[in-house]
């Protein structure tokens, strides 16, 4: 018989789910949580916005995320009524980075004009507003940030002669409790995890930040690469290449039960790099 597969993600919000989808496919499950979504407590940029929507300055509105999107909605409902927002965000093109911030919108009764399509990049958004001719010269686009800023898309749009005007509404913290993410950290080092699964590039960033304090980034690391690494998607393998943690593998589709299922399903066929 062969020994389980040793699964470790640093899924948060729906951890829970995730240790259910490694479970289901066969792996054992070590699910440590690696962020939190911290509402900004300070929304200058959100009431700036929302000031500038009111006034008929945006021009096209591009929502990056589901979270995100129901967070705008909330801050701007402090200061005016949903149906005002409705009003106002339909005199723009709205652009939804895929299914989720369309979700959102359902829930407010609106509809994306435009979705990009997987795996949901930046490069999918550009060519969707390439494909429907959005006039974007000398038009004022918004963009709800998720976290940390889309710079290739901000440079894209400068590109096209669009003024960019971010808008953040939440940042990423490390969990209040980080000794499950600690514990996992060591059970890398230790040898103790065959397959590691990526669903954000802002996990990585957090668990190296907590690698780092703890005096190991070198041991994980080398640790971390002796494992098989799957990535969610393009975008977050672009990040992993940047911090020396290559994908081995990406799903057929940049979801969660793609990515545990197929994942798991392919460590048979993937060998342990030495």
């Amino acid at each position: 018989m062969s020994n389980p597969i040793r699964v470790c993600s640093f899924e948060s919000r729906r951890c829970h789910e995730m240790v259910n989808l490694i479970e289901r496919f066969g792996g054992v499950a070590i699910v440590a949580p690696s962020m939190q979504e911290i509402p900004l407590t300070e929304n200058d940029d959100v009431f700036e916005f929302g000031d500038l929507l009111a006034s008929n300055s945006v021009d096209i509105v591009i929502l990056m995320t589901g979270v995100g999107t129901e967070a705008l909605f909330e801050v701007l409902s402090t200061k005016l009524a949903i149906d005002e927002i409705r009003s106002h965000l339909q005199n723009c093109l709205l652009v939804a980075r895929g299914p989720k911030p369309v979700a959102a919108l359902s829930k407010f009764q609106m509809k994306a004009d435009l979705k990009a399509p997987e795996p949901n990049t930046w490069h999918e958004l550009a060519r969707c507003l390439q494909e429907a001719q959005a006039e974007l010269v000398g038009k004022t686009v918004a963009v709800q940030e998720y976290g940390q800023p889309s710079l290739e898309l901000y440079e894209w749009l400068n590109r096209q002669g669009a003024k960019v005007l971010p808008v953040p509404v939440y940042r990423w913290a490390l969990p209040d409790n980080i000794e499950p993410l600690k514990a996992a950290i060591h059970a890398i080092i230790a040898g103790e995890i065959d397959l590691i699964l990526w669903t954000s590039a802002q996990q990585v960033n957090h668990v190296l930040q907590v690698a780092k304090q703890m005096n190991v980034l070198d041991q994980w690391m080398a640790a971390a690469n002796a494992c098989v690494i799957a990535s969610i998607g393009p975008t977050n393998s672009e990040r992993l290449i940047e911090l020396g943690l290559p994908a081995d593998f990406e799903p057929s589709h940049p979801k969660m039960a793609h990515l545990a299922r197929e994942s798991i399903e392919a460590y048979a066929r993937l060998s342990k790099k030495g």
